[in-house]
Parts: structure tokens; C-alpha cells; sequence
């Protein structure tokens, strides 16, 4: 089945009186943060570092979204994805109007944020993380229905007996609606499963490497269904900037579980 996409899809806006313009994009955003906070704030983990409800806001709203996920996005993609225009004009870093954040800069944000916050507050950092990671899918899947209403990041194109067509494509080819398929696996799927093992353990470190790794192969793996950038196409062995990037982040959570879990050994 074919499914043409309307121009609704084109790059839309909830509010355009000229001089104001709200696009579903960003209010996706915006609505990733209020349900994290919402989750968060009543989760056991900030309840067992003595956290407040304020300063699971602070955590959300300041080192999460500004300082982590949009200050860090930013100078991610800009890095990962940009960086010959930021070699070329440096103050390129600062066209937030022209688009572009990088989930894996995102990440490294809110990670050195949240470093900074615990150290602040004297509390543990990867307890926190743990907390934190078990909300980004939430976040996760809201910003993916924001791409997809955005009609940006779409798939690569299918074998034409199925698939979207997007009103931003300019080729107008029948593609995997990538952005759904990490909704749902980044989003949903992810997001049941680290409740399942916070539910199963209380192990320091378990849910943010369970984090690092899920998602490092749900990435990974729909990369295969998602156009490369234009502007990058493949890196290396037909693999994508996100599919490399992803690798050692997997490792990393690998690694992380791996001494979590061996740490409670020893310990028990």
C-alpha cells in the first residue's frame, strides 16, 4: 500500500501568523520535556536521592533539554555532521534556524550535564543517569513523530508496492517511514523494557547501560531502513554516521553493565 502525504507535511506549523510561527516539530519537543518531567518526578530513583519535584524540573528542563539535548545536539550535528561548514564559518554553530541536532551530541550534553548537576548537589552521578535514561524514550518517540510530521529523516526508498511518499522528497519515491519505526522500537518498545528491568533491579549503573545498549542496536539496525544525509550518504563499508556512531555506544553500555553487574557480585 502507497500512502502520498499531504503538504501538511512540509515542514508544518501549529501557529504561522507570520511574525509567529509554532511548528508540531517543536512543540514535540516541548511536550518531550513535560512528560519527562512528569515521569521523573515520581520516579523511585530521585525519590531515593532525596530529590525535590523542583529539582527534577531543574534537572529536566535546565540540564536536560537547554544545556544536554539542544546545546549538545547542536554542537553535535555541527561536528558529526557539519563540520566542514563550522571549519568554514564557525559562527555556523549558532544558525539554530537552519536545523539541525544530533541525537549521540545530544547525548554527550546531557550526560556532562547531569555530571555537573550531580557534582553540584552531592549526589551520584550514574544513579541519576539511571533515572534520566529511563525517561528518554519518552522523549525519544515524541521527537520522532515530530520528524515524521516534519517530514524529515524519512526512509530509504521501498520496492514500490508499499510505503510513504513525502512531500519533501524531491525524488517522490515510495520510502520506509523510518521516523515511526524508532518512535515505536526508540519510543515504546525501549521504554517498556528498562521499566521491566528497573522493576527486576535496583543495581546502580544497569539502567543507564541497558540504555546505551538498547538503543545502540535499535539505532544501529533501523539506520538500514533510513536515508543517509544527503550531504554524507555512507562513511565507510555502507555504513551511516548514525550506525558508527552508535557502535561504540553500544560498547560503552556493554562495558557498563558488564561492571554493574559484576560490582554486586563481588559485593554480595
Amino acid at each position: 500500500m502507497i500512502i502520498e502525504l499531504s503538504e501538511f507535511f512540509n515542514n508544518p506549523s501549529l501557529i504561522n501568523l507570520g511574525f509567529l510561527k509554532i511548528q508540531y516539530y517543536a512543540v514535540t519537543w516541548v511536550l518531550s520535556a513535560v512528560f519527562i518531567f512528569q515521569y521523573l518526578k515520581n520516579h523511585s530513583i530521585i525519590k531515593e536521592l532525596g530529590l525535590s519535584e523542583e529539582q527534577a524540573n531543574d534537572i529536566v528542563f535546565l540540564y536536560g533539554l537547554i544545556f544536554g539535548a539542544m546545546l549538545g545536539g547542536r554542537v553535535g550535528y555541527m561536528l558529526f555532521y557539519g563540520l566542514d561548514q563550522l571549519i568554514a564559518n564557525p559562527i555556523s554553530l549558532f544558525f539554530v534556524w537552519e536545523g539541525g541536532l544530533s541525537f549521540h551530541g545530544g547525548l554527550m550534553g546531557v550526560i556532562t550535564s547531569l555530571y555537573v548537576y550531580s557534582i553540584k548537589q552531592a549526589i551520584s552521578f550514574l544513579r541519576l543517569a539511571d533515572a534520566v535514561c529511563a525517561a528518554m524514550p519518552i522523549g525519544l518517540g515524541l521527537v520522532r513523530i515530530g520528524n515524521f510530521l516534519n517530514g524529515e529523516l524519512y526512509g530509504r526508498p521501498t520496492d514500490g508496492s508499499w510505503g510513504f511518499i513525502f512531500p519533501t522528497d524531491p525524488y517522490g519515491l515510495p520510502r520506509h517511514p523510518s521516523q515511526l519505526y524508532e518512535m515505536l522500537f526508540e519510543g515504546i518498545i525501549l521504554f517498556l523494557l528498562l521499566i521491566w528491568i528497573g522493576k527486576n533491579t535496583n543495581k546502580t549503573g544497569v539502567l543507564s547501560g541497558s540504555f546505551l545498549m538498547g538503543y545502540g542496536v535499535i539505532r544501529f539496525f533501523i539506520e538500514f531502513f533510513r536515508q543517509p544525509d544527503a550531504h554524507m550518504g555512507f562513511i565507510t563499508l555502507q555504513l551511516s554516521m548514525g550506525q558508527i556512531l552508535s557502535i561504540p555506544m553500544f560498547m560503552i553500555g556493554l562495558i557498563l553493565l558488564i561492571k554493574s553487574l559484576k560490582k554486586y557480585e563481588a559485593i554480595s
